[in-house]
């Protein structure tokens, strides 16, 4: 199994609500007609995430949104990304956006807590207030799921460049989860990237208005 991650930029500051009505009610949707996506998900490093983060870097210091998608296997690339060509054909593409880290990851490790009863397997579908990412380093998903809030995890690895993408899923407080999960839990190198992210949901996309220039 694949995780597909696309860490984006919203280039226009004006543009995010456009952006977040075009990828959840169009984009976003498009993707479960491609046999073989099991799972879609976007979530947003909001200004209270950013507040609250452990640790960032060049590559990483400018993304806006995170998107994971579940892929059977690689045989699902290719009609992937031909969706994309076609989406793109239709002038059914957003613009104003950057990915800054984009790629196919393996799925190396999956856990869940022993609190919340489903499988590891099926930790993605489980609703959840937001997650919680480091990138870079891997990172122990047994000792993740032991802190308080954090019903799983799961772990991805794009091997040529030895990065990890480790995805704790969170049904407690967020913030709280936040606090506990700081450097201490990635310990021995330093991290590209490591913080909360919130669920993004239908219609309320609005973190970033007092944000943009009148």
């Amino acid at each position: 199994m694949l995780g597909f991650f696309s860490f984006t930029e919203i280039t226009d500051p004006s543009a995010h609500e456009v952006y977040n009505a075009w990828h959840q009610l169009d984009h976003l949707p498009e993707q479960f007609g491609v046999d073989g996506i099991t799972f879609g998900e976007r979530w947003v490093r909001s200004p209270r995430c950013q507040a609250a983060e452990a640790a960032t870097s060049t590559l990483l210091e400018r993304f806006h949104y995170m998107t994971l998608y579940l892929l059977r296997d690689e045989r699902v690339l290719q009609p992937f990304f031909d969706l994309a060509v076609r989406l793109r054909a239709e002038d059914r593409f957003f613009s104003e956006r950057h990915a800054l880290l984009s790629g196919p990851f393996e799925v190396t490790g999956r856990w869940a807590a022993a609190r919340v009863a489903v499988s590891p397997a099926v930790i993605p579908h489980r609703p959840a207030r937001g997650v919680y990412v480091v990138v870079g380093p891997p990172v122990d998903g047994a000792e993740l799921i032991e802190q308080p809030g954090v019903a799983g995890a799961w772990q991805f690895a794009d091997h040529p460049s030895g990065r990890h993408v480790t995805v704790a899923f969170v049904d407690g407080d967020l913030w709280a989860v936040a606090g506990l999960l700081g450097p201490p839990s990635v310990a021995g190198a330093l991290p590209e990237w490591a913080g909360p992210l919130e669920r993004v949901d239908a219609y309320h996309w609005d973190w970033f208005a007092t944000l943009t220039p009148q």
